[in-house]
C-alpha cells in the first residue's frame, strides 16, 4: 500500500495500483524483463539512477512486508547487499528477507507487477520487494 507521493508518474501509477502481496522488482540494467511484463525504465546513463537511490525512495513511499534477494549478492556484491541491510533496518517494519538464487530471481519476475530498470552496472542489484498492508 502507498504511504505518500512518487513524482514519476509510471512509478506512482504503480504504486497506486499495489495491493497486498503483490511484487514489484528493481533492477539493474542487465537484469531481463520477461514478456508481458511491465518495464518502468528509469536509466539514464551507466549508473544513474543507482539501485540504491531507486530502492530508497521505493521504501519511502511503499509499505514493504517481504524482500528477495538473490543469494549470490552475498559474495558477488557484499556491499551493495550491506547498503540494502542498512536501508531496510532503517525502516519502522519488519521486512522480512528471503535468499534465492539468481535463475529463481528471474523467474520470480514473470509475476511481478512491473520490473523498475535502474541504471545501476553492479552484480546481483536486484531485488524484488512485496506490499504490505496498511494496518
Amino acid at each position: 500500500m502507498k504511504k505518500h507521493g512518487i513524482l514519476n508518474s509510471n512509478l506512482a501509477k504503480l504504486a497506486d495500483d499495489l495491493g497486498h502481496t503483490d511484487q514489484v522488482c528493481i533492477g539493474d540494467l542487465g537484469l531481463p524483463v520477461p514478456a508481458g511484463v511491465n518495464k518502468i525504465d528509469l536509466a539514464l546513463r551507466r549508473g544513474l539512477p543507482t539501485f540504491q537511490d531507486v530502492l530508497k525512495e521505493y521504501l519511502e513511499h511503499i509499505l514493504v512486508e517481504k524482500i528477495f534477494l538473490a543469494e549470490e549478492i552475498k559474495e558477488q556484491n557484499p556491499e551493495q547487499l550491506a547498503s540494502i541491510l542498512s536501508l531496510i533496518s532503517k525502516e519502522s517494519q519488519e521486512i522480512e528477507i528471503e535468499f534465492v538464487s539468481h535463475e529463481m530471481l528471474k523467474k520470480q519476475n514473470q509475476n511481478v507487477k512491473a520490473v523498475i530498470r535502474t541504471g545501476e552496472d553492479t552484480p546481483y542489484s536486484n531485488i524484488i520487494l512485496q506490499s504490505g498492508v496498511v494496518i
